[in-house]
Parts: C-alpha cells; sequence; structure tokens
C-alpha cells in the first residue's frame, strides 16, 4: 500500500481553527475516496501530522487533486508557514516518531512567509 504523512507548521495558533475547518471537510471527502485504507492524525500548537493509506498511488494522487483537499491546499500559504510530505510504499502505518524523522530527512518542503 501507499502510505502519505505530512506535516504542518502552523503560522499562529489562531490558525489551528481554519486548519480544524479544512480537516473535518477533508474527513469527509476522503471517507468516501475510492482506494483509501486508513488514516491518522496529531497534532498540538504549532506543528501537526497527519498520515493515511491507500491501495494505489492513483487513489493518492485523484484524492489529493480535487475536493476538500485541493481547496485546503490553496489556502496553505495562509494558514501554514511550512508543510512536509512523503509517500512511500510499506505494509504498515509508522510510528509518530518514525513520521518525524523521515519528513525531516526526506520529505517535499514547501514554505511560506
Amino acid at each position: 500500500m501507499v502510505i502519505t504523512i505530512t506535516s504542518i507548521r502552523l503560522k499562529s495558533w489562531w490558525r489551528f481553527f481554519q486548519l480544524s475547518y479544512h480537516g473535518l471537510q477533508i474527513g469527509k471527502q476522503i471517507k468516501k475516496q475510492k482506494g483509501f485504507i486508513k488514516m491518522k492524525n496529531t497534532g498540538f500548537g504549532y506543528l501537526h501530522f497527519t498520515m493515511s493509506a491507500w491501495e494505489r498511488e492513483e487513489d493518492l494522487k485523484k484524492f489529493y487533486r480535487e475536493g476538500a483537499h485541493l481547496e485546503a491546499m490553496k489556502k496553505a500559504p495562509i494558514i501554514a508557514s511550512e508543510t512536509r510530505t512523503l509517500s512511500y510504499q510499506s505494509e504498515k502505518f509508522p510510528s509518530w516518531r518514525e513520521v518525524r524523522q523521515l519528513l525531516l530527512e526526506k520529505g517535499k518542503v514547501l514554505k511560506w512567509s
């Protein structure tokens, strides 16, 4: 399966409310998405993480290129100072400690001021 891990560093603590709104909308979208297996999230304060599992990379790409997820990505420069993402093949979810390490070492980084 394809595992995708993401971190988002908020510009300010007050942006958490916007993040939560988009998270709820994305949660509704993802549950209906073909190929979706499972999702987890965690975070506190400025730094938040998600991980999701997909049957195929094509299913993942379709998900993040449309609907609530696409709208949230358009808002990222307003909400976040940085995002990191990484997708890879695995048979299991990583631990949150592994997520942090993988994103630091191999994640694709986008930054906004």
